[in-house]
C-alpha cells in the first residue's frame, strides 16, 4: 500500500471509513490513520466523525466504523 495507491483509491469511491479503508488495503487502522494525515495536510481529503446510526453518545460504536475520510480535492496531486 502507497500514497498513490490510497489517493487513487479514495478518488475513485469519493468517501470511505477507516474501517473500510483498513479492509480494502488489509492494513492496521494506527498505520493507516498516519498515512492519511498526509493527504489531510495537503489538503486533498477531510476527516469527519459521523454520529452513531442509532443517535446515542454511548461510545460503544467501533471508532473505525464512525471515521470516515472524503476526497475534496479535484485536482491531480
Amino acid at each position: 500500500m502507497s500514497l498513490l495507491e490510497i489517493k487513487n483509491y479514495l478518488m475513485q469511491v469519493k468517501i470511505a471509513s477507516l474501517a473500510k479503508l483498513c479492509a480494502h488495503f488489509n492494513c492496521e487502522s494506527e498505520l493507516l490513520r498516519n498515512m492519511m494525515m498526509h493527504w489531510t495536510r495537503k489538503g486533498c481529503i477531510r476527516k469527519f466523525t459521523q454520529e452513531p446510526g442509532c443517535g446515542k453518545t454511548c461510545m460503544k460504536c467501533v471508532p473505525q466504523t464512525v471515521e470516515i475520510y472524503e476526497w475534496i480535492e479535484s485536482q491531480v496531486v
